[in-house]
């Protein structure tokens, strides 16, 4: 027998912002000059107290066996005790599932809830595992376009006219990766009445929650009939700059909780124990990390977004979230470096690898392929070289 690849693999494309930054590395581990802002992950090392909790829970001798799929009791409830809190969201420990980060989170979802056929409304720009997790599950993806124009954020009536009777979810994050949009509360009521008209449930990814520079977060699961509607994630990758640890959680009706534990169960059952330690310890002591690099962000966003403005054929919108830019560059498509033309996101990311040495992440995989997307989780001296790079090759192109 020709083993090969399932079709179910073959149909969908590597992450593009893992392939960026290995090819990134590959060129640095040869000795050349490159930026790396293709990754979304903090450039802060996890808070020294978190790192001496697990430090505690290793010395401890007591965390040596498997936890229980869903995640230590304690940690659950000090998870519910948060979405509480600091989201109004009602869950209790029992409807809460610790995972191996959010994608888990939403692999788990995913495959707990689609049959074959079933339609995922995916608010686009996305992040880019969206798309494969949905047609690994034997999804489909039907995507919902906002725009530049308007921040990136579809509108409630637009929202309502994807809908069909295949329709069994709509997933989209707040803050943003990509775009850094963050979406009101006024804007995400109008959506919840969209969705309970239609009895629909929605997937919000909030794993950027404490990298927002509005003066609140607001989650659509705290609107009236929107808890049972509503499966939300987070976890501790970047606001507590913990993405190695691998931490996610969710909160959603005991019912699909059940159906996920089910299928984390059967796959990677619980994530680390001394993970889970740490985890606890940074819930347990409170913000005041996630606020000040917060505000180290907002001050390099600031000086990223002046540099970026002064680009020509850059259109750029002021991110209100996360770590990212996104600008739009759809006057650069058709350009040419010497003989080569620029015929996509993806060209000018690669002509920016090779001649500025910039390693960036092109829109297509995010569903804007007249975007780019720029991490600014680096420090201000990068940040200020790396655009400048961009600016001198960008004037190079005819």
């Amino acid at each position: 027998m020709n083993l090969k690849p399932s079709n179910r693999i073959q149909n969908i494309e590597e992450s593009s912002t893992l392939a960026m930054s290995a090819k990134a590395s590959e060129m640095k581990s040869k000795g050349i000059d490159v930026i790396s802002l293709s990754l979304g992950e903090p450039d802060f090392k996890t808070p020294s107290h978190i790192c001496d909790g697990a430090k505690k829970a290793i010395d401890s001798g007591n965390y040596f066996s498997y936890p229980p799929v869903n995640g230590y009791l304690d940690l659950r409830k000090a998870i519910s005790k948060k979405f509480s809190v600091e989201n109004n969201l009602n869950y209790d420990p029992n409807n809460i599932i610790v995972s191996n980060g959010v994608k888990q989170s939403i692999t788990n979802v995913m495959f707990s809830l689609l049959n074959k056929g079933d339609e995922v409304i995916v608010f686009s720009p996305y992040w880019v595992s969206y798309d494969a997790i949905i047609k690994l599950a034997d999804g489909i993806p039907v995507h919902l376009n906002g725009n530049i124009e308007n921040d990136f954020k579809p509108s409630a009536h637009d929202l309502e006219k994807s809908i069909t009777n295949k329709t069994k979810l709509i997933i989209f994050s707040s803050p943003c990766n990509p775009t850094g949009s963050v979406f009101t509360k006024d804007e995400l009521k109008k959506y919840s009445k969209i969705i309970l008209k239609h009895n629909l449930y929605v997937i919000s990814d909030e794993i950027y929650e404490h990298i927002n520079f509005l003066d609140e977060h607001f989650s659509i699961g705290s609107l009236e009939g929107m808890n049972e509607r509503t499966i939300t994630l987070n976890g501790f990758s970047k606001g507590f700059a913990m993405t190695g640890w691998r931490l996610g959680y969710m909160g959603a009706p005991g019912w699909i909780t059940k159906a996920c534990k089910k299928m984390q169960g059967q796959t990677t059952s619980a994530n680390c124990s001394i993970a889970q330690r740490a985890a606890l310890v940074a819930l347990n002591s409170g913000t005041k990390s996630a606020i000040e690099m917060k505000n180290e962000y907002l001050k390099r966003r600031d000086i990223v977004y002046n540099l970026l403005n002064k680009i020509n054929g850059y259109r750029v919108n002021i991110p209100k979230g996360a770590f990212y830019f996104f600008p739009n560059i759809k006057e650069l498509i058709g350009k040419y470096y010497k003989n080569d033309k620029i015929n996509s996101a993806s060209d000018l990311c690669m002509y920016y690898l090779n001649q500025a040495k910039v390693s960036l992440v092109p829109g297509e995989d995010f569903g804007a392929p007249n975007c780019i997307r720029l991490s600014y989780a680096a420090s201000e001296k990068d940040l200020i070289e790396a655009v400048n790079r961009l600016k001198n090759s960008t004037n190079n192109l005819t």
